[in-house]
């Protein structure tokens, strides 16, 4: 049978206002026109949908299954619309994603790049972490997609693989821990350290590592970037510790040795995280579907 747009929207708005008039002048159309359109709506579907008493109108059974069949066909011709517009730049849309120092610094950005680019109506607001407030600021839908350390229970949320992170110290030429590889972060902190700013994400964890060792970290010298640490290493400045897809890099470029961690805790799975499949716009479940190999239960969406 054929229907049209405002033949659900003339039903939804019946029913949110129990009144034919009422329902009419939020269109606005006349009330003799609206109740015409529903005359033959009915009698095309063959059913009666609303009862008509002196209080008003109301739902009959099959108008109650009817409107929520209406109710979901004009949600998605919104969504429709929603995304005709945004892909004609007629509408902006943000995207937040919360992450770790490590996962901003080193694997986001590669993987960002090529979704920003098949999608310029989209901006991405990038913030960062330490895993448990990027959990906790997910679960309150601050932000739309988190990405955490994978050896965190997320209970509630939905969780997916993201890459694996394994943290190294970095030295100069011919220092001795280049001769203890591997190397424990224990005896990694007999010797003065070049640091981040003591409020980034990852440095909070080098400090609270050191804690736990009961050691004092030397900070030697804070720098504001992974660059500026391993330019200062390469001058004897003192050893860090950084990503070991960072470090390497640097390895390549400076005078300067990774040498690895035997404490287990330095390799970590890095997951992301979202409050469910369902709460994720179109855009939202796209970026996912960049950042993740891993498809989740349910979902239809293209590769």
């Amino acid at each position: 049978m054929h229907f049209d747009l405002p033949d659900l929207r003339l039903i939804a708005a019946i029913a949110a206002t129990g009144s034919l008039s009422k329902a009419a002048a939020t269109f606005p159309v006349a009330v003799s026109a609206a109740s015409t359109r529903l005359r033959l709506f009915e009698e095309r579907c063959g059913l009666t949908l609303f009862v008509r008493s002196s209080d008003g109108m109301s739902l009959t059974p099959a108008g109650r299954l009817v409107l929520e069949a209406c109710q979901g066909v004009l949600k998605e011709a919104r969504q429709l619309s929603d995304t005709l517009q945004e892909l004609n730049g007629e509408r902006r849309i943000t995207l937040r994603l919360a992450a770790s120092t490590v996962a901003n610094s080193t694997f986001l950005p590669a993987a960002l790049g090529p979704f920003l680019a098949d999608y310029p109506e989209v901006d991405l607001q990038l913030a960062e972490y330490n895993s448990k407030d990027v959990l906790k600021i997910v679960r309150e839908g601050s932000i739309d997609i988190g990405v955490y350390d994978g050896n965190l229970a997320t209970d509630d949320l939905l969780s997916l693989p993201f890459r694996n992170d394994r943290l190294v110290l970095l030295v100069p030429h011919g220092h001795a821990l280049i001769e203890q590889r591997p190397a424990s972060l224990r005896n990694a902190l007999n010797y003065p350290f070049v640091c981040l700013p003591a409020e980034r994400a990852m440095q909070r964890f080098i400090e609270y590592m050191a804690v736990r060792n009961a050691l004092p970290l030397k900070v030697r010298v804070r720098a504001p970037s992974f660059d500026a640490i391993a330019q200062l290493v390469a001058q004897g400045v003192g050893v860090s510790m950084l990503p070991e897809v960072a470090a390497t890099r640097f390895a390549q470029e400076l005078p300067v040795a990774v040498v690895m961690l035997e404490d287990i805790w330095a390799t970590r799975e890095l997951r992301l995280c979202v409050r469910s499949w369902e709460s994720l716009s179109s855009h939202a479940r796209q970026l996912v579907s960049y950042l993740s190999p891993e498809r989740p239960a349910g979902d239809s969406m293209g590769a």
